[in-house]
């Protein structure tokens, strides 16, 4: 079976659907796909998203903060179970992970924390980086995985414009978070776009404030990875660009599963 996956931080699922996102999901018409930053209640997130008849609809909510953060899934397949957050309740107040289960695999969906400004979340940052590695390492045990998500970290110079400057500065480009990162390959999971394009320059988030996207100076910070023994029957990964509506464009991943 074929699989189009796409991931999407849509900044917002209430703001981005007045703009083209319906026709741009209709256009990419993948089989699933994973959404953060929904930024609503749960139920306000349903309804924004019905209009997707033809997907099954899980929605992970902030708990603790009003139109913050949350993720969603959304499968033409029925998934046999799904699950929400990774069970560690310092964690799971946000509606960051949704896990879906499938014969084969599982797919999990994450919106991994800012280390914030100043860098004031990071030591929360490290301990979830951590804990969230432990988590996919345990469901891999079980069947293969396909983690995707907004990993809020450029891994390594080519996914961000200006690394010297950011480098230990900047949220998202710290040696804790960038070791985060290497922590997750190291057990087991492959960075899909960078294994098929080690050297394409290519980006999926750019800051508002500073027009970066018209400047292309941007960060690629929007995964798809996949457990090793998956490697062998990715056909793709992609990353859409062209498609606006958010400071972060879809990525996409074609399996054969």
């Amino acid at each position: 079976m074929s699989l189009h996956l796409v991931n999407w931080n849509v900044n917002g699922i209430r703001a981005i659907i007045k703009k083209d996102f319906i026709p741009n999901i209709k256009a990419m018409n993948p089989d699933i796909f994973c959404l953060q930053e929904t930024k609503g209640g749960s139920e306000e997130v349903q309804s924004a998203l019905a209009v997707f008849p033809d997907y099954n609809v899980y929605v992970n909510a902030s708990k603790s903060r009003k139109g913050y953060s949350g993720t969603a899934i959304l499968s033409k397949e029925e998934p046999m179970q799904v699950t929400y957050d990774i069970g560690i309740e310092e964690h799971d107040q946000e509606g960051r992970v949704i896990t879906a289960e499938y014969p084969t695999f599982f797919l999990t969906t994450v919106y991994t924390p800012n280390a914030g400004e100043g860098l004031a979340r990071l030591d929360y940052r490290e301990r979830w980086d951590n804990d969230f590695k432990e988590f996919v390492t345990w469901l891999g045990r079980r069947k293969p995985v396909i983690v995707c998500g907004d990993l809020n970290v450029a891994h390594e110079p080519i996914d961000i414009a200006r690394a010297k400057e950011n480098y230990n500065k900047s949220a998202g480009y710290t040696q804790i978070e960038i070791d985060g990162f290497d922590r997750l390959l190291e057990n087991g999971f492959i960075d899909t776009f960078r294994n098929l394009y080690p050297e394409e320059v290519k980006y999926t988030y750019w800051n508002y404030v500073t027009n970066a996207r018209a400047k292309n100076a941007g960060w690629r910070i929007d995964y798809f990875l996949v457990s090793d023994v998956l490697i062998s029957k990715v056909k793709d990964a992609m990353i859409y660009n062209e498609y606006h509506g958010s400071d972060h464009c879809p990525v996409g991943l074609k399996i054969d599963l």
